[in-house]
């Protein structure tokens, strides 16, 4: 990293597949970490997080107010979900309007949000990994918008309704959006403010 004194930097990356969304590598552990990706400033931090087998949109900054901002429970997070099986109109609904998932070991409902089918694969990067060989049966891809984050929640909510996540990737934040990165792209936000435009 970078050591220079500069004002600061905010960026948008598509974090791979199999990486952590982190800086310092833990005691013991020996996983693919962000500052792998480039050579980002001093003091970067990734806002909020994305799970080791999760993908897609991440923002970091060097601004930890900024990173308090966007993990302020206003702020959307969509998400493309590949599921396992051809999920029915009744189990999206009961996404909308939350269901029950475990959060440190008590029971918790999720609140409301938006949930739709999406008709047609998206176009996204290859995952680089097989999600699942296309003879054991059919997927289905989602939407979902959420305005809070625990921990694995789109994994435990699609679970609850039957339908296991086979792939996840984030692709909105606030009114940045993955747009046609590819996995491992690094873009520079210099108006990074717009990410608090929009709130369900």
């Amino acid at each position: 990293m970078t050591t220079t004194n500069q004002k600061h930097q905010h960026f948008k990356i598509f974090k791979p597949y199999g990486f952590l969304s982190q800086f310092v590598q833990e005691a013991k552990r020996k996983k693919k970490l962000l500052g792998e990706l480039s050579d980002f400033p001093l003091n970067t931090m990734a806002i909020g997080r994305l799970d080791h087998d999760s993908e897609g949109l991440l923002l970091l900054t060097t601004d930890g107010m900024k990173s308090f901002q966007v993990r302020d429970k206003g702020i959307e997070k969509e998400y493309y979900v590949q599921v396992d099986g051809k999920i029915s109109k009744d189990a999206v609904t009961q996404l909308q309007n939350g269901v029950e998932i475990t959060v440190n070991a008590s029971k918790y409902l999720t609140l409301p949000c938006k949930a739709f089918i999406i008709e047609f694969e998206p176009n996204l990067p290859s995952r680089g990994r097989n999600i699942r060989d296309s003879r054991h049966g059919p997927t289905s891809w989602l939407s979902i918008t959420l305005c809070e984050g625990k921990k694995r929640q789109i994994r435990k909510m699609t679970a609850a309704v039957g339908f296991p996540t086979l792939r996840l990737v984030r692709v909105r934040i606030g009114n940045i959006h993955l747009d046609n990165m590819n996995s491992g792209d690094v873009i520079s936000l210099p108006n990074f403010n717009e990410v608090f435009n929009s709130k369900i």
